[in-house]
């Protein structure tokens, strides 16, 4: 009996003594893995906590989503200014937030994906009347001309109800020769070997001057700073291109691609497309 006795005590010491050692290695943290250790190391230099995935909301994301300086924006990318300094080089419309500010004119386009306000600014007044040296051999100008209509009138100029387009509802194309002009007009030019008549601050065709002359574009021209035509539409190519607009050479020629480039210009800045060369298109463009 006695012998029992010692025997059932040393298999229960024997017992305790195997289960202490599984309990205090279940308390214990598991050794971390090397991906683990890896993943812990690169979420702890990024700012972002172990196991969260980095979304398009996180601060992290946020925080480093740059876009290129020729990202487009605005009207269209052509009205983008970084576009246009690639492009052209120094220009003079600026990008700002800030309000209206005295003295300058302002046009806002939003982002296509509804993004921030963008404020265009330009200087009242701020493009520079330059003198451009332009081909006068009319041969080597290929746009084609206009065909002379007895009382021709400008197509929808009707529907132009701001005064100062009446230039532009009043036109008729008339025909009169050489002294009749110079009898009702003491300014008279030639462009491209065709002449022009000045009238109350704009230029005119002067049909019928010279029976073989013609013209690439039939209508009223707005004077700007005492230049010839040739010289107010080589500007007004300049000033378009600059702003993203035109894309043609600067010849002095109001053909069908120079007064496509006004037209979209006149449609973006809320205008009466005209594709003609008027006071309020001059104004919008920061020349007048």
């Amino acid at each position: 009996m006695r012998r029992i006795l010692i025997m059932t005590g040393c298999l229960a010491l024997a017992a305790t003594a195997n289960a202490s050692p599984k309990k205090q290695n279940d308390s214990a943290a598991p050794a971390p893995r090397r991906g683990a250790e890896r993943s812990e190391s690169v979420s702890q230099r990024g700012g972002v906590p172990a196991g969260r995935p980095v979304g398009i909301n996180s601060p992290r994301f946020q925080q480093n989503r740059l876009y290129s300086p020729g990202h487009a924006y605005g009207l269209n990318n052509r009205t983008n200014p970084a576009y246009s300094r690639a492009r052209f080089g120094n220009v003079s419309p600026t990008t700002t937030t800030s309000t209206t500010t005295p003295g300058r004119r302002n046009f806002t386009a939003m982002s296509p994906r509804g993004g921030t306000t963008t404020t265009t600014t330009l200087n009242s007044g701020g493009y520079q009347p330059r003198r451009f040296n332009l081909e006068t051999d009319t041969r080597r100008v290929t746009e084609s001309r206009v065909n002379y209509q007895s009382g021709r009138r400008i197509a929808g100029s009707e529907t132009w109800r701001d005064s100062r387009y009446t230039a532009f509802r009043d036109y008729r194309c008339d025909w009169h020769d050489r002294h009749w002009y110079h009898s009702h007009y003491s300014r008279i030019v030639f462009v491209f070997g065709a002449p022009y008549y000045w009238n109350s601050g704009y230029w005119y065709p002067a049909w019928g001057y010279d029976p073989y002359a013609s013209y690439f574009y039939d209508g009223p021209i707005y004077g700007y700073e005492d230049l010839p035509p040739d010289q107010v539409i080589a500007n007004v190519q300049s000033a378009l291109a600059e702003q993203g607009y035109y894309y043609g050479e600067i010849d002095g020629v109001l053909g069908p691609l120079t007064r496509a480039a006004i037209a979209r210009y006149q449609q973006d800045h809320g205008l009466y497309v005209t594709s003609a060369i008027d006071e309020p298109t001059l104004q919008a463009l920061g020349m007048a």
